[in-house]
């Protein structure tokens, strides 16, 4: 069968009923529920390539896949066909034709991430899926001075589980951003790669220098021990969301702007 069209999609998922994002046998994933749609609408297996793997519980404001097409709906359509049968914690954002060297993993320059705190003396109604409740004060002052020395190239293995898989713990973060809305604070990074838990446990470990718990220049040291036992808690997955994938200039650079719509 011929390779046909490579389709870029940008999709958005609320991941509280997923068991993260890449198929496994038996648990609803968000790759597995894409496929099974693209199997029924074409009749054909089409496998699909994401630009990561999210964990169980965390979402995506802009997930990035590709998929093969030898025959189907015109990629004007696509995002359209999609929506009509995707369920409603699945939202297809965009499409188009890509040529065959695009990889959505491979040819990935950076990422953002967000990560939201709801600082509200009682959880939010409406956020409480999407934040993590921490009611008590916090030194937004000391987390900021913290982050500083997160930036650029590190090993960051005392910021990753410790059996994740990649054996290079070496990443570059280029931007770590803090933003108040109300009673929520946004956490953004941005880097070059991310390891397995490393955004939730950098946001454990600011909180905990939030609280008073840790000295903003021990950042430094943890580094450096590359010890995981010494960085703070693993924040939890629901505060956690994809929030841009970036891609070079010949592919359209960052794929959504930047503009709020969580």
């Amino acid at each position: 069968m011929s390779r046909g069209r490579r389709i870029r999609l940008v999709l958005g998922y609320d991941g509280s009923g997923f068991h993260g994002f890449a198929r496994q046998e038996g648990l609803r994933t968000v790759q597995g529920v894409l496929e099974d749609v693209l199997l029924r609408m074409l009749g054909t297996e089409i496998p699909v390539e994401g630009s990561g793997r999210t964990d169980r519980g965390v979402h995506a404001r802009a997930q990035v896949v590709h998929f093969d097409l030898p025959y189907g709906p015109p990629v004007e359509r696509m995002v359209h066909v999609l929506r009509r049968r995707l369920p409603a914690d699945i939202l297809p954002r965009a499409a188009d034709e890509v040529d065959e060297a695009f990889h959505a993993r491979f040819s990935v320059v950076r990422k953002t991430y967000r990560y939201t705190l709801d600082l509200a003396p009682l959880p939010s109604l409406y956020w409480y899926k999407f934040s993590w409740h921490v009611p008590e004060p916090l030194d937004l002052d000391a987390m900021k001075e913290a982050a500083k020395h997160l930036l650029g190239e590190h090993d960051f293995t005392s910021f990753c589980a410790a059996e994740a898989p990649q054996r290079d713990k070496v990443r570059r973060l280029d931007r770590v951003d803090f933003r108040r809305d109300g009673s929520r604070l946004h956490v953004e990074f941005e880097g070059n790669g991310f390891l397995q838990y490393m955004v939730r446990i950098l946001v454990g470990t600011l909180v905990k220098v939030g609280r008073g718990k840790e000295s903003p220049d021990r950042i430094p040291d943890i580094l450096e021990a590359r010890d995981r036992r010494l960085a703070g808690e693993t924040a939890p997955p629901h505060g956690l969301c994809l929030w841009n994938v970036e891609y070079p200039s010949a592919y359209g650079g960052k794929v959504i702007d930047l503009s709020d719509d969580l």
